[in-house]
Parts: structure tokens; sequence; C-alpha cells
């Protein structure tokens, strides 16, 4: 029985490690968005800083489907968000609801 509680105390300590941080992932984000997301990324975009979560998110999924192309942007975008997964989306989409 104690076997089981150890492993399990360290599935959750693994899990927790895992969970995506919206910080961390925002930095592949800032060179065109800004530290804030206050910059027109590439001079075509809106700054995306302070923007509603579900927003984001919904956008961000759209440019990882190759559905969104918003100032011809999309392109780009799916490339960036590749690598996301949909737990990256929703934490980097928090972090950035919460800029100022």
């Amino acid at each position: 029985m104690k076997k089981i509680a150890i492993v399990s105390l360290m599935a959750a300590g693994a899990i927790s490690l895992m969970a995506a941080d919206g910080a961390a992932l925002y930095k592949k984000c800032a060179g065109c968005h800004g530290a804030k997301g206050e910059k027109h990324a590439l001079g075509k975009s809106q700054p995306i800083g302070g923007w509603d979560k579900a927003k984001l998110v919904e956008a961000l999924k759209g440019y990882k489907a190759g559905t969104r192309n918003v100032y011809g942007m999309g392109g780009l975008m799916k490339g960036q968000m590749a690598s996301y997964s949909d737990a990256d989306i929703e934490a980097v989409s928090e972090y950035i609801s919460k800029m100022k």
C-alpha cells in the first residue's frame, strides 16, 4: 500500500511539473507582440494584451488549425502554434488576458 501512495505522489508531482506555464510559453510570442502584448506584431496585428481569454483561445486554435488568417498572418501564426497543445493555448491565453 505504501508503494502505491508513493507512486501516486510521484505521478502527481510529475503532472504538476508538466502543467503549462503561460509566462514561459509567452516568451515565444514577445518578440513580435511585445513584453506586455502592446505591439502591433510585424506592424500588422492589433495589440493583444488584455484580450478576453475566450477570444484568445478561439484565435490561437484557429491559427493552429489553419482556419484563421487575420492581417495575412495565418501561415506564420500556424507555425508558431504548431507545437502548442490545447493546455498550452489555455495557459498562454490566460496569461495574455491578464496583461495591462
